[in-house]
């Protein structure tokens, strides 16, 4: 039976520059996609407003997740007052519920980004909610198998990848879903993301042998391996 992957991430940028070649590579494999934006990120660019440029940021994901054969899921948290809490967690619950994800890509905690910290935290209770038999919602309890984290010059204190994951095969799927987004493109006159997360996906791939490729943090709890001898 195929498996599936969620990316749970702040605004729609984040979910596909740091997650999307991951869920591309997901879908690629035979598995199945989707990605959660917790926020619309409509407050990222200078000119346009919220309203507008959230309107933008949610056509792009929509577009984007089509292109990789994902499904693009939203809530509704205004961008930079996502907030940490249990009506939040809850309704991560609730999509990791429907979703029945195999494999969850969030942010690490190691973050400047208030939005980026809170849906650590968030994305770590939902999980926990999620599989807990005991805990009543209108779906049944669903365990997430694993948790890695992305690469995000956002997130990078104490950041320590310890899987990189060969993307070439869908490199070029994933910087045309990327391109669909402003900010990509350089239009919101932040740092040059395109050039950023291209040139990223070529170091990760030549310190590993591949073409192509991201690094990824597992969940520390992921890590133990329980053996009754080292022969």
């Amino acid at each position: 039976m195929p498996t599936k992957i969620l990316a749970v991430a702040a605004h729609p940028g984040d979910a596909f520059f740091t997650m999307g070649a991951t869920v591309a590579q997901h879908i690629h494999n035979g598995g199945a996609g989707a990605f959660l934006s917790l926020s619309l990120g409509e407050r990222g660019h200078r000119t346009i407003a919220p309203k507008e440029y959230g309107e933008m940021q949610r056509a792009a994901a929509e577009k984007a997740a089509k292109h990789l054969g994902a499904e693009a899921l939203f809530l509704t948290y205004p961008d930079a007052e996502i907030p940490a809490n249990d009506e939040a967690n809850f309704a991560v619950c609730d999509v990791i519920r429907r979703q029945k994800p195999d494999v969850i890509v969030t942010h690490w905690s190691g973050s400047w980004h208030k939005d980026h910290q809170n849906t650590f935290l968030i994305v770590r209770d939902a999980i926990f909610y999620a599989g807990l038999d005991a805990m009543p919602r209108k779906l049944p309890a669903h365990n997430v198998g694993k948790l890695f984290f992305a690469d995000n010059w956002e997130d990078a204190t104490n950041y320590q990848p310890d899987t990189v994951l060969d993307i070439t095969p869908v490199y070029d799927k994933w910087v045309e879903a990327c391109a669909m987004f402003p900010m990509w493109r350089g239009e919101t006159g932040l740092i040059r993301y395109n050039d950023y997360y291209q040139s990223l996906a070529v170091m990760r791939g030549c310190l590993s042998r591949f073409r192509y490729a991201v690094a990824l943090m597992s969940d520390p709890s992921q890590r133990t391996t329980r053996t009754k001898s080292l022969e």
